[in-house]
């Protein structure tokens, strides 16, 4: 078996991933990257019509400073301040650091980065590079990587987090190709693999990212937040979030039976078209569903989008082609001020949608062209869907999760709570990395002797062997079983959830778990990984679910981005009377959800947040610190 030895092993080719590994080998500390395959991952592969990068305030007259910034972090609940504090401290550096390695983030002749407001932003903080921030971020970080000679070891996914004594000692992964295993020895692994795309069908998620979330937590890391996600709308084919711009422009919502048959169904809950336009618009800025929007605000366009494709089993489309409810033109003055000026300072107050859209924003048409779709002529259809994960893996304030070792950050961590500012992800991401290669370079662990790894590694590989003798059969029924189980979560679980379908769901789950080696299958050595990815999905699910449940009979009121079902669970045609609205009274946002392995199943509990540290500001006795020992303790 290959064994390697590093420091530190960094999982993921993702921004953060690559973060990760260039600040640990600047460092002075031996790392390598393992991931799936280099050109897979979220930050590379996502983005919407204007991604956004959340930092602190550089530009124009507004005050700004590192105590707002986290607390505005902190305010929307269940987040601990010291990760807000870190975070609101270190966007600066991360930003520059970007723009330094030419990431073409905006700036005005005096060289000021101007902002603007995006959601959960009550200063303008956002910038961006434009659809493909998130993408121009890992290619600039991988070019950096390649300039450090960091190694990257591609083609092996990570299925088991290796411990002796209760620390990490290595990794043990298995190569896609061939299906052999390959160890590395090492004294920490940062996991930066993403949020756990995988657990749900309707996803704007790029289909090579599934997640590993289920890694750490089969080793024993707490998770929280786990009931707290962002869903969007969304194109699926090819999936790309379609906030902003393409809801500005006023695009007609289509869906269709199975027969064909078109219907324009807005005007089935809005008697006012112009009500329902200035919605759309409103969806642009209040993209993600938001359950305190849905009977006043935008979300209900959400909504609707779910009755169309899970209650009715019809398909939804945008239209950009045509002006929506059969209007030649738009009497633009019927629309609410707030659409109307933007449109008006756009110039955008003529034609359609698809004028409109080339009018304002002509790189959100040709972003779809370069994914093979001509929005000029083709429908686009959409789903309600899952786009990020709030929660993830518990870490502390130097993004170490509860297994000494064991780092987690980018989505994968779960430093979010109920709400975000927009773009917040990707500071994060760049923040967490930093820290845990801060943490790692002055008080990580040396990798364990050579005779001690051995015996874990050998006690590891004999246990995974036994299992892959029974899952290797003819019938290969993995692709099956991903997608059922991700349809389950989507229809039950997801932006609307139903605690009746959540229990069966669980219940079903488990039991697949229990028995999983003998009922899941594949063909060739070449398909193992794929028994493991339908684990971490799996386990994954599990967690959540529980998480969920153990929301709904803790707290069972509405917040963030989901609705529940009423106690009957009935399907009323009001939407009023179809979900319980009464909104949670913010007793539980001082508090957070950790969830974590019992037996063969998890257990949640509650805690209090970490508030924001006070913090020391006088400067000797910081300046002695960062000379003693950098201030890592």
């Amino acid at each position: 078996m290959k064994t390697y030895t590093y420091d530190c092993v960094v999982i993921g080719t993702g921004a953060a991933g690559y973060n990760a590994a260039c600040r640990l080998q600047e460092l002075g500390r031996s790392v390598a990257i393992v991931t799936e395959a280099v050109g897979c991952g979220t930050s590379r592969n996502t983005g919407s019509d204007k991604q956004t990068y959340y930092k602190l305030g550089l530009g124009g007259a507004i005050t700004d400073s590192v105590r707002q910034m986290a607390q505005d972090l902190f305010a929307p609940g269940s987040v601990d301040g010291d990760n807000a504090l870190c975070e609101a401290a270190l966007s600066a550096r991360c930003f520059f650091a970007l723009c330094e390695m030419g990431v073409p983030f905006p700036m005005n002749r005096y060289g000021e980065y101007v902002g603007y407001k995006t959601d959960h932003d009550p200063y303008a903080r956002a910038a961006s590079a434009g659809p493909l921030t998130s993408k121009f971020m890992t290619e600039v970080l991988q070019r950096r990587a390649k300039a450090l000679d960091v190694p990257v070891h591609s083609g092996y996914l990570a299925v088991e987090v290796l411990k002796e004594g209760g620390r990490v000692c290595g990794l043990l992964c298995v190569e896609k190709k061939s299906g052999d295993f390959v160890a590395f020895r090492c004294g920490a692994v940062v996991m930066c693999t993403g949020g756990p795309a995988g657990i749900y069908a309707d996803s704007v998620y790029p289909e090579c990212h599934t997640g590993s979330t289920g890694l750490a937590l089969l080793a024993g890391a707490k998770a929280q937040n786990l009931t707290e996600w962002q869903y969007g709308l969304a194109s699926i084919a090819p999936r790309w979030n379609v906030s902003g711009t393409y809801m500005q422009v006023l695009p007609r919502f289509v869906s269709v039976d199975a027969e064909g048959k078109e219907h324009e169904f807005l005007a089935d809950y809005f008697a006012d078209p112009y009500e329902a336009l200035s919605m759309v618009f409103l969806k642009g800025y209040q993209w993600p569903f938001d359950s305190k929007k849905v009977l006043t605000g935008s979300s209900v366009i959400d909504l609707l989008v779910y009755r169309e494709c899970v209650l009715k089993n019809r398909r939804v489309y945008l239209d950009f082609t045509k002006n929506p409810f059969g209007f030649a033109d738009i009497a633009y003055g019927r629309l609410s001020e707030e659409a109307r000026v933007y449109l008006e300072k756009a110039e955008a107050c003529f034609g359609t949608p698809i004028e409109r859209l080339a009018k304002m924003n002509q790189p959100a048409i040709e972003l779809y062209k370069g994914k093979g779709l001509d929005i000029t002529k083709d429908y686009l259809e959409i789903a309600l869907c899952a786009q990020h994960n709030n929660g993830g893996v518990a870490v502390d304030l130097w993004w170490q999760t509860s297994v000494e070792g064991l780092f987690a950050a980018g989505e994968c961590a779960g430093t979010h709570g109920i709400s975000r500012p927009g773009g917040s992800a990707l500071n994060a991401g760049q923040v967490g990395s930093l820290r845990a290669a801060q943490y790692i370079a002055r008080q990580g662990n040396s990798p364990v002797d050579e005779a001690s790894f051995a015996a874990v590694l050998t006690a590891a590989v004999t246990a995974q062997q036994e299992t892959l003798a029974k899952v290797y059969k003819k019938e290969d029924n993995i692709d099956s079983l991903i997608a059922a189980a991700g349809r389950r979560m989507s229809n039950g679980a997801a932006a609307i959830r139903d605690p009746a379908a959540m229990t069966a769901a669980l219940a079903e789950t488990r039991s697949l778990l229990a028995t999983l080696a003998d009922t899941a299958g594949v063909g060739e050595p070449s398909g193992l990984y794929r028994y493991y990815k339908l684990r971490d999905i799996l386990v994954t699910q599990s967690a959540v679910l529980t998480a969920m449940l153990d929301y709904a009979a803790v707290v069972g009121d509405t917040r963030g981005s989901a609705l529940y079902f009423d106690k009957d669970g009935s399907l009323r045609q009001g939407l009023e009377e179809m979900f319980r609205f009464t909104e949670e009274d913010g007793s539980t946002k001082g508090r957070i959800q950790e969830t974590c392995r019992d037996g063969d199943g998890f257990v949640c509990s509650w805690r209090p947040v970490r508030p924001i540290p006070e913090g020391e500001i006088f400067f000797e006795n910081v300046w002695r610190g960062y000379r003693e020992n950098g201030n890592v303790y």
